[in-house]
């Protein structure tokens, strides 16, 4: 039995089937890709495709440490300076202190942070790990391979803090001129 070549036409040729979603470059230079829908599948192939740049996962990360109980701050030394002095003008850096590696599918996410003294560092540490893994994980989209923290320091809270905190927190007198 002999097999005839396929006739080629000029006419394009519609698939239903899936096509593999292509790597797009970010600004950082990482290629980025991610699934078109995690959800129900209801047969609209082609309806695009959703990129995330590699900040926005980074921003996520931040946002859901810093609402752990123990976290004092994010970054090293020089990071938080320069942090603090962003703060004083009105603008916060929420990525401060977090690194994303972004693949296809998969991210991994180095912090660097500063724990409250007398937070015990590994339960800290392990409350920030969860928190990133379920907010990239549910907001992104994407699994998240592995999250390294580094502690770089302790904060132990002065007398400094405490009358900052107050004062912060009571009423002030107007001035009169």
């Amino acid at each position: 039995m002999t097999t005839q070549p396929q006739k080629t036409t000029n006419a394009q040729t519609l698939s239903t089937a899936p096509a593999a979603t292509p790597a797009v470059p970010t600004k950082a230079g990482a290629e980025v890709a991610v699934p078109q829908s995690t959800g129900h599948d209801l047969g609209h192939d082609g309806r695009g495709k959703t990129t995330v740049a590699d900040g926005v996962v980074a921003k996520i990360a931040g946002i859901a440490i810093q609402e752990i109980e123990g976290v004092y701050a994010l970054g090293g030394g020089a990071a938080r300076a320069l942090g603090n002095l962003r703060e004083k003008v009105g603008q916060k850096d929420l990525t401060q202190g977090v690194n994303v590696e972004v693949g296809q599918t998969q991210v991994a996410v180095d912090v660097t942070m500063v724990v409250e003294y007398p937070h015990p560092l590994q339960e800290v540490a392990d409350r920030a790990r969860d928190a990133v893994y379920t907010a990239v994980e549910d907001l992104v989209g994407m699994e998240v391979t592995e999250v390294n923290i580094t502690i770089t320091d302790i904060h132990v809270p002065s007398a400094e803090d405490h009358d900052d905190d107050q004062a912060a927190s009571e009423p002030r007198e107007p001035r009169v001129a």
